[in-house]
C-alpha cells in the first residue's frame, strides 16, 4: 500500500458526510462559487454612460423662431378643428450634457402661454422653448408652406 493510502485509509471508503442542519447545495449555486466577479461595482455601467451618445441643442435664428411662433399662433386659432401636428422638440438629458430631438404626433388640446407649454391630447407636454420643428398638412392648407 502506497504511503498516501495509508495516511487516508481510515477515511477513504466512507461516505460524504451530510449536514442534519443545512440542505445539500445545487449543482448551480456550487458552480456559482467559481463564477467571474466584478471589482469595480458599477464600473461597466459608468463606462456605457459615458459612450452614451447626446446632442447638442441647436440655436435657433430669429428668424426660425419667429416661424414657430406664427405656427404655434396659427394651430391656437384653429385649435378647435382638432388639427395633426408633428412637434420636433429637444429633451434635455438627465445625467449628461446635451439630449435627444424627439418627434412626436398627435391633436393639440392645449397651448398653456402662462407654462410656456403645449399639450396634445394624449398628455403629451411639450415645453415651448424646446420646439425645433413643428409640421401639418393645416399649414398647406391656409397658404402658409
Amino acid at each position: 500500500m502506497p504511503e498516501t493510502e495509508q495516511k487516508y485509509a481510515d477515511i477513504i471508503n466512507q461516505s460524504r458526510p451530510v449536514s442534519s442542519k443545512h440542505p445539500p447545495m445545487s449543482m448551480l449555486n456550487r458552480a456559482a462559487q467559481f463564477s467571474p466577479f466584478a471589482a469595480l461595482t458599477g464600473y461597466d455601467a459608468a463606462v456605457k454612460e459615458t459612450a452614451r451618445l447626446t446632442d447638442e441643442k441647436i440655436a435657433l435664428d430669429e428668424y426660425a423662431k419667429s416661424m414657430l411662433s406664427d405656427r404655434l399662433q396659427m394651430i391656437a386659432e384653429h385649435i378647435d378643428d382638432l388639427p395633426e401636428v408633428t412637434f420636433t422638440y429637444f429633451v434635455p438629458d438627465k445625467k449628461k450634457s446635451g439630449g435627444a430631438y424627439v418627434s412626436v404626433t398627435g391633436t393639440v388640446k392645449e397651448i398653456d402661454e402662462f407654462e410656456r407649454i403645449v399639450v396634445l391630447d394624449d398628455g403629451t407636454r411639450i415645453p415651448i422653448l424646446e420646439i425645433y420643428e413643428i409640421e401639418s398638412g393645416m399649414f398647406a392648407e391656409l397658404g402658409y408652406e
